[in-house]
């Protein structure tokens, strides 16, 4: 399998919050490479794409977050119309659903990758390689 991680914090929606945070990973020296925040009301869930997720985790619960470590695929994918569409055709004919997720372009009109949650990791990895897609290795993206 190809997996990777990321790092979900489940943190309460208030001013200072999102700043400790970044804080703590800086003084970790880890890099965010990509970020998502989603909030509801009083509490909200950031999700981090760094280059060292086991690091990442054990500083933000050292300091109190409540973080844990998510299993995710990164498709590399064409950045062009389609290109989001082709990936998510290719996992819902064969009835894998995603759960959640997120892209980020790599290379400006050339390469885009969509990190996605999906419930079965294994079986979304061979649709994806049957489907003609290529996925990053956790260091690829780590480095990126």
């Amino acid at each position: 399998m190809i997996v990777a991680h990321q790092v979900n914090v489940f943190a309460r929606n208030q001013p200072g919050r999102l700043e400790r945070l970044t804080q703590v990973l800086m003084e970790e020296n880890v890099n965010i490479r990509a970020i998502t925040i989603a909030g509801a009301d009083d509490f909200g869930v950031v999700k981090l794409l760094v280059d060292d997720p086991e690091r990442a985790y054990q500083a933000l619960r050292r300091e109190g977050f409540s973080a844990y470590l998510k299993e995710v695929i990164a498709v590399i994918m064409d950045d062009r119309p389609g290109g989001l569409h082709r990936v998510c055709r290719a996992l819902g004919e064969r009835g894998v659903n995603i759960e959640d997720a997120y892209g980020f372009v790599v290379k400006d009109r050339s390469t885009a990758v969509l990190v996605v949650e999906v419930e079965k990791i294994p079986e979304a990895e061979e649709v994806l390689r049957e489907g003609g897609f290529a996925l990053m290795s956790d260091e690829e993206l780590y480095s990126l």
